[in-house]
C-alpha cells in the first residue's frame, strides 16, 4: 500500500465540506477587572485579569459573574496572545455555571499603544477569538454542558465584551 493510498483511507470523502456554519446567539459577556498584574516569566509575558464584576446578558442565559475568576493572559515572543479563563456565573433565577475559555489573539503595534492609552478594542480592530466552554449541574441549564461555541472578542486594560454563539 502507498502512502497516498493511506492518507487517502484517513479522510472524510464521505462527508460534504462546509462552505458555512450555522451558529446561534446564545449571549454577550461585559466583564469589569481589578488592575492588571503584569509581569515576565521565562515562558512568556504574563498578564493576570481578576474578575471585579461582570454581567451576562441574552436571549438564552442571563445572569452575573462572580468576583475572582478571572483571565491568565500569556503573551510569546510572536506577540499571540493565549486566553486562559475560568469563572463563574450566577444566573438571574440563582443557578451556578462554570466557565472555562481558551482563546489565540494578536494585535498591531498601533492597537497595542491604543489599548496600553486606555481604548477599547473593538473586534474588528484586533484578531481575538476564543471558544467559551460551561459546565453546570443545573437542570434548566444543562443544554450549556453539550454546546461547542466560538467568541468574538473586544477588550481594554480593564473590561472585555463577548459575543458568544453556540456552532449548531
Amino acid at each position: 500500500m502507498t502512502a497516498a493510498v493511506k492518507m487517502e483511507s484517513c479522510l472524510l470523502v464521505d462527508v460534504p465540506m462546509l462552505e458555512k456554519v450555522e451558529v446561534e446567539h446564545i449571549c454577550d459577556f461585559s466583564i469589569d477587572f481589578d488592575p492588571v498584574q503584569t509581569f515576565l516569566t521565562s515562558r512568556a509575558f504574563r498578564q493576570n485579569y481578576i474578575i471585579k464584576s461582570g454581567q451576562v446578558r441574552g436571549p438564552r442565559l442571563r445572569g452575573e459573574f462572580l468576583p475572582g475568576g478571572g483571565d491568565w493572559l500569556t503573551v510569546d515572543q510572536d506577540g499571540v496572545a493565549g486566553l486562559d479563563v475560568r469563572a463563574t456565573i450566577r444566573t438571574d433565577d440563582g443557578e451556578l455555571i462554570y466557565v472555562t475559555n481558551a482563546g489565540r489573539g494578536h494585535m498591531s503595534a498601533e492597537a497595542r499603544a491604543r489599548l496600553e492609552a486606555g481604548a477599547l478594542l473593538k473586534w474588528n480592530e484586533v484578531f481575538a477569538r476564543s471558544s467559551p466552554l460551561f459546565e453546570t449541574g443545573a437542570a434548566n441549564y444543562r443544554w450549556l454542558n453539550r454546546v461547542v461555541t466560538i467568541a468574538i472578542n473586544e477588550f481594554s486594560r480593564n473590561h472585555v465584551n463577548y459575543r458568544i454563539y453556540s456552532v449548531k
